[in-house]
């Protein structure tokens, strides 16, 4: 026993010393298990083991500890026994130091930085930025001795990435300190990862539960009567209403017209929506769980910014009378909504009500209108938010100003509503703007009513498309499902990073798909006339003679529809879910950017050697492609005009080349594309404050995204002109496209100045998007310089925009009698050079392979107008540059050489 007792005691010695050796080994903790942190509690001492490094310390200036806690029996520590500990030295400046550890590898997916903080107060205080990567928070201030914080930065990586910086920057004036503690880096729960999909969608962060995520199925019952059938994911036939809300959806938009029928009863069309259709798709939205939005239109068809008709009742009525029955109308149509058990969280009063509301047009009577129905729906229920609806985001003051004249007439409501399709109403960022503006300054929530995007450029039934068109609209997305679902996602963005007051977004029509195929369209146009499940039936021209009386027929947003044309939900339907959780899928190319190239006439054309490709996950890059140079060729060789050249990728997906030759246009800046506008004047007369500026916008644009556009309160009077100098004598065109509206007294004009003449062309502006297109022709130019111009004067609120000046040459001028002045004559071998020139073809007039769209050819002189015959004959028969005609030439000639005879024979005769 003693002696086992003995080596005992000499054993645990030796087993102490070896426990206390083990203990001390560097040990890289983390402040959390899952954290990609090491040694984020700063349990060992980092100076010794390396785990973090300050590769911009001067620790003469600031002094850097591994603070233990136990050496201050004041301190209350964040976790642990150590902490980093700093502080910068009373007779230092002030100082920036960094703090930091690079992570090996990090999966792709979003991660959360953190670290405890805490130190000095006011002029002490230490101040922190946490960084990893290139993602940084905003500055934090320690706020005094004990008061510990946590800083929280949250990144996404989008793929797996090595050696990720992360730390904190640390900055301080003299005698400031603080303390670091529990550092720590981790990937945020996998419930937060983006779903695998057939589609890219970028999660909108911020989201509330309660986020609008609505669709307007008006057409909805129309449809289904014309026997259009709705499909889910799995492709069984169902209750396009589960759909919609297992797609994300939470809200329904119906629009009601008051009377829309003829006075035998038929439908206008359009989905025909009057309350009783009200009632029952209300009841279906309630039954799978989604509130209604009613959308009265007070009217008894379409009410948009060019329509606000009251309806055919109404039409007769007294201001007083209007008022009245419009109140008893709302309230009467509220109440048999809600006593069907339909769960209405909204009620717009008037829809897209920009410049008229059920037939008034003034702004005084506009809002006495508002009012009525907005105290029907507060009497009725007062937790119903009164909704008001306007559109044009895109033009400058129209919403502040709207929002300001309903303030001023105490006009009560709860939502301000725009409209937003993207390829009209201008950029998102603007629209996040204008209805922030609205909501922080009248104290007003603020939503999109309606926006749609094309996924295919077909048309589903025979019924021309509102989109995509060529001119006048701004494709910012790939027409495709997946450009689709961006741009409804980019619109919930812009509207949920206005903040609270953002509550919501609405995509209109998302089922109006074709009821038949093309092909068959004359059975198309007898289901719509029967169902009224087109835009509109020929029956609504008695009430809409100017648009639905000429243009009726089928859906002309078939291919803007969340399904497609068999009624099987496109992938981009799910967006209203994607947007919370996020959604990936295998990168593919999206879309290949067509080129678009101008040249003059004679000038070298080559194609660039690669295009733009769109990805589906919204990333570009350059991919290289391969022309048809055959029909580049011949296009050169067939001079002015359009043509479409084909060119291939590497994945044989094609894209296009648009080419244009073009005459010389010499017009500096003809578009207003190009920054530098110098060239170009623009004068106001009667002292009218400036009202016409350069305006970035394709869709008032004739081409490209800008144009001169103008609009005045005050009434317009401009003009705007660019002179013309280095010009070659000959005789030019001259043109521009202007559009615009709401200008019945004009006086509108294309101008030139030149060589002591003014030209005039008078134009006018009939509508949006209605380009005239003035143009003067045979302009004589002598002395090479020349003002082009436009005159515009109009009423007060008129509008439009100016675009595509042009100024080409047509024909050379060549004096009258020119060859037989010339001394000396030219000798034979210059003559015969000069015939050859006069014979040569034309590069218009050879054959070629390529066959160009829209040709268009220099006009030769025999095919002048005769607008400007005048000016040629001044020139002919005016006193200035006058020659003598031919047959005056040759008698002159002939007695002069008898003259000479007759001199020399008598000379010779008195020899």
């Amino acid at each position: 026993m003693n002696k086992k007792y003995g080596k005992s005691k000499k054993i645990l010695p030796l087993l102490y010393v070896l426990i206390l050796m083990i203990s001390l080994l560097p040990t890289y903790t983390k402040a959390a298990d899952n954290s990609y942190a090491v040694n984020g509690g700063m349990e060992t001492d980092f100076w010794t083991d390396g785990s973090w490094s300050f590769p911009n310390l001067d620790d003469s200036q600031v002094e850097v500890q591994h603070f233990a806690y136990a050496s201050d029996e004041w301190i209350s520590p964040a976790e642990g026994q150590y902490a980093l500990k700093y502080w910068v030295k009373d007779t230092a400046s002030k100082q920036t130091f960094t703090v930091k550890q690079a992570a090996e590898t990090l999966p792709a997916g979003k991660y959360e930085l953190t670290v405890k903080a805490m130190g000095g107060a006011d002029k002490e205080a230490g101040q922190l930025v946490l960084f990893a990567g290139s993602s940084k928070t905003s500055q934090a201030v320690t706020k005094g001795y004990n008061n510990w914080e946590t800083q929280t930065l949250t990144f996404e990586l989008s793929q797996d990435t090595a050696n990720v910086e992360f730390g904190a920057e640390i900055s301080g004036e003299p005698n400031s300190w603080g303390y670091l503690d529990g550092f720590s880096l981790v990937k945020v729960d996998g419930a937060n990862e983006p779903v695998q999909s057939d589609i890219f969608v970028e999660k909108v962060d911020g989201l509330k539960d309660d986020f609008i995520k609505g669709v307007d199925v008006s057409s909805i019952i129309s449809q289904e009567n014309s026997g259009v059938k709705y499909y889910n994911q799995e492709g069984q036939e169902q209750d396009i209403f589960k759909t919609l809300a297992d797609s994300g959806v939470n809200y329904v938009r119906v629009r009601i017209w008051n009377d829309p029928y003829d006075a035998s009863g038929n439908g206008y069309g359009g989905g025909t929506n009057d309350l009783e259709k009200a009632k029952e798709i209300g009841k279906r939205a309630t039954a799978q769980g989604m509130k209604l939005l009613v959308d009265f239109h007070y009217s008894d068809f379409w009410a948009d910014p060019a329509k606000q008709q009251a309806p055919k009742a109404w039409a007769s009525l007294s201001f007083e009378d209007k008022k009245k029955a419009l109140y008893s109308y709302t309230k009467d149509s509220l109440q048999a909504l809600l006593n069907e058990g339909i769960d209405i969280g909204m009620v717009q009063v008037g829809n897209e009500t920009n410049g008229g509301f059920v037939g008034e047009k003034d702004w005084t009577k506009m809002s006495e209108l508002f009012k009525e129905g907005s105290r029907a729906i507060k009497e009725v229920d007062s937790n119903i938010l009164t909704a008001l609806h306007f559109t044009n985001p895109e033009t400058a003051g129209r919403y502040a100003s709207i929002a300001k004249t309903l303030d001023d007439n105490n006009v009560d409501y709860d939502v301000f509503a725009s409209s937003y399709y993207p390829f009209w109403h201008g950029t998102l960022s603007n629209l996040t703007s204008v209805l922030k503006n609205v909501a922080d300054t009248y104290g007003k929530k603020v939503m999109v009513a309606e926006t749609s995007y094309t996924y295919t450029g077909d048309d589903g039934d025979g019924h021309e498309n509102t989109a995509p068109k060529s001119t006048g609209q701004t494709l910012n997305y790939p027409v495709t499902i997946q450009g689709q679902a961006t741009a409804v996602r980019d619109v919930i963005k812009a509207v949920a990073d206005i903040g609270d007051a953002g509550i919501g977004v609405f995509y209109w029509e998302p089922a109006w798909i074709p009821v038949g195929t093309p092909e068959n369209l004359a059975q198309n146009k007898a289901i719509w006339e029967k169902y009224g499940s087109g835009w509109a039936s020929s029956f609504a021209a008695e009430y809409d003679s100017h648009d639905a009386g000429v243009w009726f027929g089928g859906s002309a947003v078939d291919n803007q529809a969340l399904f497609d044309f068999d009624g099987k939900p496109l992938a981009s339907l799910n967006v209203f879910n994607y947007v919370n959780t996020g959604a990936v899928a295998p990168l593919k190319i999206e879309k290949l950017t067509e080129v678009t190239i101008e040249a003059a006439a004679g000038e070298a054309i080559k194609l660039p050697e690669t295009v733009t490709a769109v990805y589906n996950d919204g990333t570009e890059g350059a991919v290289a492609v391969t022309w048809d140079e055959k029909a580049l060729n011949a296009a050169i060789q067939a001079g002015i005009g359009n043509y479409v050249i084909n060119g291939t990728v590497e994945n044989e997906m094609t894209v296009k080349a648009n080419l244009t030759i073009k005459p010389e246009n010499y017009v500096q800046n003809a578009s207003f594309e190009e920054e530098d506008k110098s060239m170009w004047t623009i004068a106001y007369t009667n002292s009218l404050t400036p009202h016409a500026d350069f305006l970035k916008n394709a869709s008032d644009a004739k081409s490209g995204e800008h144009s001169l556009h103008f609009y005045s309160a005050d009434g317009v009077d401009f003009t705007v002109e660019q002179t013309i100098t280095g010009l070659s004598p000959g005789y030019y065109d001259a043109s521009m496209f202007i559009q615009g509206g709401d200008a019945a007294a004009a006086d509108m004009q294309l101008y030139v100045k030149a060589t002591d003449k003014q030209y005039d062309e008078p134009t006018n502006v009939t509508g949006w998007n209605n380009w005239a297109n003035p143009k003067i022709s045979d302009i004589l130019v002598l002395d090479g310089t020349v003002t082009i111009g436009a005159s515009i004067q109009a009423n007060a609120g008129a509008w439009g925009s100016l675009d595509d000046f042009s100024f080409v040459k047509t024909a050379d001028y060549e004096e009258a009698g020119e060859e037989e002045e010339q001394t000396p004559p030219p000798a034979q071998d210059d003559q015969g050079e000069d015939s050859t020139e006069q014979e040569e073809v034309p590069a218009d007039e050879e054959e070629s392979s390529a066959t160009p769209v829209n040709q268009e050819e220099p006009k030769q002189e025999s095919e002048k107008n005769d607008t400007n015959k005048q000016v040629k004959e001044e020139h002919k028969n005016g006193q200035k540059g006058s020659s003598l005609p031919d047959t005056a030439t040759s008698i002159f000639n002939f007695l002069l050489l008898g003259s000479v005879l007759l001199v020399s024979g008598a000379i010779l005769y008195k020899l």
